[in-house]
């Protein structure tokens, strides 16, 4: 019997013409190892394992693959393990967040955000981003309203280097003001976590895109014994129909494909 996959599930991102799975890859494991907020450790994968892991992605109907600059080395990665296939994938990245030396730093002016673009197009050897998304430090607002992110965002798309933008934010007023100027918010929405909600609801009323972050809790989803905390986490998410795709970062290939599975079976039920 063949695996299930997500190759007939497409779904459109929002208004900008692009469809994508429902499950998106998360690439922050291919990058780094200090500061991320999952329940155990990892080892960040080497390039067969990545290029692996990319390719079950590929065979399991996976489309979207999320990368960042302050990812560590996640896009610089990417670029030669895509090569050849680059039409294959739609690839969101960010602006705004730099990772060093184990630790965070932010810059949303508008030289730093197309400088910014433009490393990330030659780190991943390309010559457009479909989608980049501010990475915000959790002053939304103040980013948006006072800040020239999201104006660069917006001329870097007229110029055709991005063909979407908007924001992974923190909060509700954000995640709506940043979806009535751009077209994508990422937001939080997970069985912990349903505080962003009103921003999947604009998004399903106004056709724009939503990314959902941290679907699995970041792996710290416990619920009853005898309840599989995978299918509800996505029985949850996939039951909003403001929900583009969900990004899962994970790095185990048995998970991954328990993971589509799972998708494929509650949107096969649709």
């Amino acid at each position: 019997m063949s695996l299930p996959t997500l190759h007939n599930l497409l779904r459109p991102l929002g208004s900008t013409g692009l469809k994508v799975s429902p499950l998106g890859l998360g690439t922050v494991k291919l990058g780094r190892d200090q500061g991320v907020k999952y329940p155990t450790g990892f080892t960040i994968p080497d390039d067969d394992e990545a290029r692996m892991l990319l390719a079950q992605a590929r065979e399991l109907g996976i489309n979207l693959i999320d990368t960042a600059p302050a990812y560590g080395r996640s896009e610089e990665r990417l670029g030669p393990l895509l090569r050849g296939q680059r039409d294959e994938w739609v690839i969101v990245s960010k602006v705004g967040e730099e990772f060093d030396a184990g630790q965070s730093h932010f810059d949303f002016s508008a030289a730093h955000t197309r400088r910014s673009v433009e490393r990330s197009l030659r780190r991943l050897e390309t010559d457009r981003i479909e989608l980049v998304l501010v990475h915000s430090d959790g002053n939304d607002l103040a980013i948006l309203e006072h800040e020239e992110v999201y104006q660069t965002l917006a001329a870097l798309k007229q110029e055709g280097k991005i063909l979407g933008f908007g924001l992974s934010g923190k909060t509700v007023a954000g995640g709506l003001k940043a979806l009535q100027q751009g077209d994508c918010a990422m937001v939080t929405y997970n069985l912990n976590e349903q505080a962003e909600r009103p921003v999947l609801d604009y998004a399903a009323e106004h056709g724009k895109a939503i990314l959902v972050k941290k679907a699995l809790a970041s792996g710290h989803v416990c619920l009853a014994p005898g309840v599989d905390p995978v299918q509800a986490s996505f029985e949850l998410l996939f039951a909003h129909s403001g929900v583009s795709s969900a990004i899962v970062g994970t790095i185990n290939p048995l998970h991954l494909a328990h993971n589509v599975a799972t998708v494929a079976r509650i949107l096969g039920r649709h």
